[in-house]
């Protein structure tokens, strides 16, 4: 396999201009700060980030208000898993942001097991954060954008939602789910004005993923896709931006596929 290497870094076209985007996880660097950082370019207005981890969260609003002197950031400890975490953290950004404008669920957690070592607490976890904390975010952001009848959610799928490998049943059970909510919940928000869509990631390196995977594994993973590599998080990024933009606005209930999707 020959290895393509990545693009240069795609100009911005003011896809986003004047909107007011939330990214939940998006402290460290991975999708979810490569995807605020990449709203903002766009043009957004404003945005509020959250995550779990408060000095890479104080982080990521600086280094965020450094590079972009335009746009108006916002930073709030939230978990996804915690329900009035959700609800305060939605409220802030309505209030924070004049009405949020675009959703970017990103938050997820990962792990390897194999099922028949696999406690009730580790599939539980997995599931909570992951696709039960999409579901928590997606509701409460709903429960504020239906009234105003326009809206933009973004979901963070994963090839996994339909690729088999081993040691990863919870994770690909998670982010099946994550598309299945995609699909339902995009069709009751449809009527309002509301477009839910999600990216399908394969291989995304950043800096947590070297960390929490072995290399070899890292690289026999990325050998099996289309370019021979794993995706830089500004490409997933990209992504995610041309759905919360009016670009996509035909596109209800989808999951694009970032990768090839190949077993």
């Amino acid at each position: 396999m020959i290895t393509v290497p990545p693009p240069p870094y795609v100009p911005a076209h003011g896809l986003l201009r004047g909107r007011s985007v939330l990214v939940t996880a998006a402290a460290g660097g991975g999708i979810g700060f490569a995807a605020a950082s990449r709203c903002a370019e766009e043009g957004a207005r404003a945005l509020l980030i959250s995550d779990i981890h408060p000095r890479r969260l104080d982080e990521a609003v600086a280094a965020l208000k450094a590079q972009h002197a335009g746009c108006e950031v916002h930073g709030r400890l939230a978990n996804v898993a915690v329900e009035a975490d959700v609800q305060a953290l939605v409220d802030e950004a309505e209030e924070r942001l004049g009405g949020v404008d675009v959703l970017i669920n990103n938050a997820g957690l990962g792990g390897s097991k194999r099922v028949v070592d696999m406690t009730d607490e580790e599939w539980h976890k997995v599931l909570d954060v992951t696709l039960t904390g999409t579901f928590r975010m997606t509701r409460a952001m709903l429960r504020k954008m239906q009234p105003r009848r326009r809206g933009a959610i973004v979901n963070n799928a994963s090839v996994l939602g339909w690729r088999a490998q081993q040691e990863q049943a919870h994770y690909a059970a998670a982010k099946a789910g994550v598309m299945a909510l995609t699909r339902c919940s995009g069709l009751e928000a449809a009527e309002y004005g509301i477009r839910i869509n999600a990216v399908s990631p394969s291989i995304v390196f950043h800096e947590h993923l070297r960390k929490s995977a072995p290399e070899a594994l890292l690289n026999e993973l990325a050998s099996r896709e289309a370019f021979g590599r794993g995706a830089e998080a500004w490409e997933i990024a990209n992504v995610m931006v041309f759905l919360a933009s009016d670009y996509a606005s035909y596109l209800v209930g989808e999951t694009i596929s970032a990768s090839s999707q190949r077993a």
